[in-house]
């Protein structure tokens, strides 16, 4: 598909283990790779809902009875199952990765290929732009967003560097961002430690942590008993929320245990860890990085 090559196409959906009467949610739609495999595997009483908070996502909606795409972040995922009648579902699938469209729409500022306004708002209706993070957050602010997201060793210098550069005048767009971190940015390690830089303000600009942690929490009152939820990640920050919401059913601390020490939690998880294949990276490169997780109600 030229929008977006999904990810552990086959891998994640089987994850789902789809009964042919059940309903499903894919709750990042994108170019729709993973929403046409669910319905391929739907009987004629099977639903299917998705949520792309992206307007380009939406000329990809799949011409089908069974089907509804929603314009949303999936955050409010509680909120409109149900609006349009739903209680409990069968199963649900996130992508969380920027799709390739989005990477390739240079006008967009989430590439490091190209030269464009700060933005990498993966909604324009997103209030807070790239422009935002980098020319109105304070120091502090800066140092947070490039160290906790990013993993810059630099973030301090990096901040720093920010905060005096816009002084003289603001920083507009990825190549002026690029310029003012120049020193920063050796040759041999250029793409790599933009790639971090561009990763920080991109999760900060969209919430999408927070977003992540968000939806976790919704998806065990959302799920019937055995319901399966499977997830692909992209890096260690999303991963680990993953993979601690499935073993303890929280993100920090440990979960209760009863009167005979057993904890108590409303996910199990399903097989180990999925990677792509070689042939796969070979194929379609972004999905070097990629880690499915597959969990079933309790």
């Amino acid at each position: 598909m030229t929008y977006h090559s999904p990810v552990l196409l086959t891998e994640s959906v089987d994850g789902l283990n789809i009964k042919p009467d059940g309903v499903y949610v894919d709750v990042t739609f994108g170019g729709g790779g993973h929403s046409r495999e669910i319905l391929k595997r739907l009987g004629e009483k099977g639903r299917l809902l998705a949520f792309d908070q992206d307007e380009d996502a939406l000329p990809n909606a799949i011409d089908d009875g069974r089907f509804q795409l929603i314009n949303e972040n999936f955050r409010y995922i509680k909120q409109f199952l149900k609006f349009y009648g739903i209680r409990k579902v069968d199963g649900i699938l996130a992508d969380f990765g920027v799709s390739s469209h989005q990477f390739d729409q240079a006008e967009r500022g989430f590439s490091t290929r190209f030269d464009a306004d700060l933005d990498m708002r993966m909604s324009k209706k997103n209030q807070i732009s790239a422009f935002d993070v980098v020319n109105v957050y304070d120091y502090d602010e800066l140092r947070r967003v490039l160290f906790q997201y990013g993993d810059l060793r630099n973030a301090n210098a990096m901040a720093k560097t920010i905060v005096e550069q816009r002084e003289n005048a603001p920083i507009k767009t990825t190549d002026q961002l690029k310029e003012v971190l120049g020193q920063y940015l050796p040759k041999h390690r250029e793409h790599k430690i933009l790639a971090q830089i561009y990763q920080a303000i991109r999760i900060e600009v969209n919430q999408e942590i927070q977003v992540i942690k968000e939806f976790l929490m919704r998806v065990p009152e959302l799920l019937n008993e055995g319901g399966r939820l499977s997830v692909i990640s992209y890096h260690s920050l999303e991963d680990r929320l993953v993979k601690r919401f499935i073993r303890a059913g929280q993100f920090e601390g440990e979960p209760e245990k009863d009167f005979y020490g057993n904890i108590e939690v409303p996910m199990k998880k399903v097989g180990g860890l999925v990677v792509p294949s070689k042939e796969e990276i070979k194929l379609n490169n972004r999905a070097r990085s990629a880690k499915l997780r597959i969990a079933e109600r309790v």
